[in-house]
């Protein structure tokens, strides 16, 4: 049986000596290479050919969502699962919107991330039970649900910076737009969260764990 090849992108050796040693217990999956960075993937992503790439939404260097973007401009059809410490309700329906075909916690049942890399290999998207209720809840329009989840793509990627304290400047230099553009998603993002200013949207993030 031939093997389907993983790349493994996450900045943490522990969490990548993990999943490697439960996915190459499998006869029908193997980790051919590892990433630490942004950088370090979308560079092994031009050189080798994978199956799916699991994908950490916190990198050093570039978080998950502007990796995700950067790595469907040449490689579309690749199936990417993220695979992350945060809960579902803080990333998942953004990354799934931004071209992920899954997302799944670290912490998972060992079947339940076994089950998500064979469905995305697949072709098909994996969506946990948590994700499922999430998605019904923005059909539904439920009121309880958290206002971020109500953000653009766009929007999301710019809160996240802002959070983390990156200018308005920095974040268009790494979003390739005008600072005009990230002011302007600033402005909407403030008024969908009725925030007033920087400090209450970090300490919005942090309080709904969107950042640590």
């Amino acid at each position: 049986m031939n093997k389907r090849r993983i790349l493994l992108a996450d900045d943490h050796q522990i969490v990548r000596n993990g999943l490697r040693q439960l996915i190459n217990g499998e006869a029908d999956l193997e980790v051919c290479a590892e990433a630490a960075t942004s950088a370090e993937t979308l560079t092994l992503l031009r050189q080798q050919d994978f199956d799916v790439l699991l994908l950490d939404i916190s990198m050093p260097d570039r978080d998950g969502m502007d990796t995700l973007r950067l790595l469907r401009t040449h490689r579309a059809d690749l199936p990417v699962l993220i695979i992350s410490a945060y809960a579902e309700e803080q990333y998942a329906l953004n990354m799934l919107r931004a071209g992920a075909n899954g997302y799944i916690r670290k912490d998972a049942d060992v079947e339940d991330i076994l089950t998500a890399i064979r469905t995305v290999l697949r072709g098909r998207r994996y969506v946990s039970d948590v994700v499922a209720d999430l998605l019904t809840q923005r059909l539904n329009g439920d009121n309880d649900a958290p206002a971020h989840q109500q953000l653009s793509e766009r929007e999301f990627q710019v809160l996240h910076k802002l959070a983390t304290g990156k200018s308005v400047t920095e974040i268009a230099e790494e979003l390739f737009i005008s600072v005009k553009s990230v002011s302007t998603y600033r402005s909407r993002l403030l008024t969908k969260l009725n925030l007033k200013s920087n400090a209450e949207l970090t300490y919005y993030a942090l309080k709904n764990g969107l950042i640590e």
